[in-house]
């Protein structure tokens, strides 16, 4: 396991690759990149979310994220680094 820094972390993301920490007690956590995509109405079934589509002859693009597995076996879309995060050198690439 080779250690990183949270920018080489970050091209690995924009990479494909998944990435966690050393640092992190929860286990089997790990952050990938969703990449961007076109959101169709025929698809949300969140009720806001299909408003902005049809208000945008029918579709709409969702932009980017970073997202995280959780120790709890739950997925959060938009996790955004501390500044615990940033200057951390113990990244790596989780092997899936």
């Amino acid at each position: 396991m080779v250690n990183m820094n949270f920018g080489q972390a970050l091209e690995q993301l924009k990479n494909g690759s998944l990435v966690a920490r050393q640092g992190w007690n929860g286990k089997n956590m790990h952050l990938w990149l969703k990449q961007g995509f076109e959101i169709k109405t025929e698809f949300c079934k969140d009720p806001i979310l299909k408003s902005l589509c049809e208000n945008n002859d029918g579709s709409i693009i969702g932009l980017p994220t970073i997202c995280m597995k959780t120790a709890d076996n739950k997925v959060m879309t938009g996790w955004v680094p501390t500044q615990t995060d940033m200057f951390a050198e113990d990244w790596f690439v989780v092997e899936y």
